[in-house]
């Protein structure tokens, strides 16, 4: 019994663990998906904690391997009369066991397939007039990952005259190529801050 409340215990530390060192990015999508995009950077603070979550995933996780694949000693097949101990429950099991630890990489992966979650919005544009056609770089506090890079861009990308995109969560910037006769810098900058991440510096660059 003792054996089974450890493995019961670390399969739920496993599980919460995996889920907490991607909440960082699981928050943006859902915040996409249900519109509350201010919500989007309310759990970036998590993210320095990051590495120490998934190694405490995996060591719990392996915890639990340890316990469920150890030898198990004859006495523990038999009950005080001599009789063999029931069946373990589905709960109990190596296919169960191997269930979780699948949803828990899948959850610490998360950040590295985020961004395929966000739909392609982007927009044709046409240019008429060469002049018009602008770049400015604007430097972004807040972002953490990959589907941080994706939100940003999905929001950029939904107003008119963008011409061209390239978001860096490492760099903290988001250079955006546009026409300056259907889209103003303002408007952009908007654009990025009601994601709930925050434009600190906008620097335009020569073409």
């Amino acid at each position: 019994m003792g054996t089974q409340r450890t493995q019961k215990a670390a399969l739920g530390t496993g599980i919460v663990t995996a889920i907490a060192s991607s909440l960082c990015c699981i928050t943006p999508l859902l915040a996409l998906i249900s519109g509350g995009s201010g919500a989007a950077t309310s759990l970036s603070w998590m993210e320095p904690f990051r590495p120490f979550l998934l190694g405490f995933t995996v060591l719990v996780l392996g915890l639990a391997w340890y316990q469920k694949l150890k030898p198990v000693p004859v006495q523990d097949n038999v009950d005080s009369c001599g009789c063999e101990v029931k069946k373990k429950s589905f709960m109990h099991s190596k296919k169960f066991l191997g269930i979780v630890t699948i949803f828990a990489v899948f959850m610490m992966a998360f950040p590295f397939y985020s961004s395929a979650f966000y739909p392609d919005n982007s927009q044709q544009t046409i240019v008429t007039d060469q002049q018009n056609i602008q770049k400015v770089e604007f430097k972004i506090k807040g972002m953490t990952c990959a589907g941080c890079e994706a939100h940003v861009k999905h929001a950029i990308n939904a107003l008119k005259g963008i011409i061209s995109i390239e978001v860096s969560y490492k760099d903290g910037s988001a250079v955006v190529q546009f026409d300056t006769s259907k889209v103003a810098m303002k408007e952009i900058e908007k654009s990025i801050n009601a994601t709930g991440y925050t434009v600190v510096k906008t620097n335009k660059i020569e073409s």
